[in-house]
């Protein structure tokens, strides 16, 4: 199963948003891994990053495993619709400050 971390990314992402057909996921490979981008609905950002970045760390765990069972490095960018900024400073870009190692 050649794209197994994109299906179940889409399987998570669609499962935990109110607005699933707004989903997108688009998957990319380079030298450094494989390179998931996930876009939800702005209303849904909130459920994919979750408190405190809880949910989007552990989606990235994850798909992390799953990565290293076929033997792959997967990484997720979660890209944050352009017109939700909130109070000058990106939400998204906050949370991936705070889930850096």
């Amino acid at each position: 199963m050649e794209n197994a971390d994109q299906e179940l990314l889409e399987l998570i992402a669609k499962n935990i948003v109110d607005n699933p057909s707004a989903v997108q996921i688009d998957r990319k490979i380079d030298e450094m891994g494989v390179l998931l981008t996930l876009k939800v609905d702005q209303a849904d950002m909130g459920h994919v990053v979750g408190r405190q970045g809880m949910t989007a760390k552990a989606i990235r765990t994850i798909l992390r495993v799953v990565g290293a069972k076929h033997h792959a490095r997967v990484n997720l960018k979660i890209e944050e619709p352009e017109d939700s900024i909130k109070g000058g400073t990106r939400i998204v870009d906050q949370v991936v400050e705070d889930l850096k190692l």
